[in-house]
């Protein structure tokens, strides 16, 4: 698990990394007051802009049951997905881990346990919401 910005910025400069943000556990940690729509744009915004200075694969899962009507179309180098209907974000992530070639570098950002310890398993590194928000300015 990383604990700090500066680790972050050093496994963010890993060649073809790929970085996935639980999505509500993030934004719950950093503006959770804000409502559910103006979470998820703060957070996209946020991967846009760090997705411009770095160059890892962006992913930011969702809860499907959170899912907006209409959704604006995510900016460049940022892929955001929803859950399928009956599945959390969780499990979206441990299938996107899941799915990763053997050897390429995946960080999980969550601080959600049982995801940390599962993606610890398979290999990737995790980093806690607040370090993450902490390093993009949340």
């Amino acid at each position: 698990t990383v604990t700090d910005p500066v680790a972050l910025d050093r496994l963010l400069a890993v060649p073809h990394a790929h970085l996935i943000v639980d999505g509500y556990n993030v934004t719950k940690t950093g503006y959770g007051s804000l409502p559910l729509a103006d979470q998820r744009s703060r957070l996209v915004g946020s991967l846009a802009a760090l997705a411009g200075r770095v160059a890892v694969e962006v992913t930011v899962a969702f809860d499907d049951a959170q899912r907006p009507p209409a959704q604006p179309q995510a900016p460049r180098g940022v892929r955001v997905l929803f859950s399928a209907a009956g599945e959390i974000a969780d499990d979206l992530i441990r299938r996107l881990v899941s799915a990763e070639p053997p050897g390429r570098p995946v960080i999980v950002v969550t601080t959600d346990q049982e995801v940390v310890a599962d993606v610890l398993r398979a290999g990737g590194w995790t980093v806690p919401a607040s370090v993450f928000l902490e390093r993009v300015g949340s």
